[in-house]
């Protein structure tokens, strides 16, 4: 399985992007799948995650602008972020699992097996 990242880019503050997380070798069907980001200077964090069985989960800076979709096709998913800050930019990772992953864990990077290349966001004005 591989996963590659994109969608990220340069925008201004206010400005949206959808980013995508594309799968080969296996469709995304009893699944979790995250975003992470490391922004310069600190540590990767959780952004968001996303559970074939319907549980979704966003970390508190990104809540409330961003939401989660897929293809018909269940090859990709998308994490559109809107209303971008300054603070969002960082280096994005997606990364999945196709074992469970427990609820307590989702924000665990350590519980994800697969990972993407990144795709880097910068907000600035």
């Amino acid at each position: 399985v591989q996963l590659q990242a994109s969608g990220g880019g340069l925008v201004q503050p206010g400005d949206s992007l959808r980013l995508s997380c594309a799968a080969s070798g296996r469709t995304f069907s009893s699944y979790t799948l995250g975003w992470f980001r490391q922004a310069p200077g600190k540590e990767r964090e959780f952004v968001a995650a996303i559970r074939s069985s319907g549980g979704i989960y966003f970390a508190d800076a990104v809540k409330g602008r961003c939401t989660f979709s897929t293809d018909s096709a269940k090859t990709a998913v998308f994490l559109q972020m809107n209303n971008l800050r300054p603070e969002d930019t960082a280096i994005y990772y997606c990364a999945a699992s196709w074992r469970r992953i427990i609820t307590s864990a989702v924000r665990d990077e350590g519980q994800y097996d697969y990972w993407g290349q990144e795709t880097q966001v910068t907000v600035s004005s």
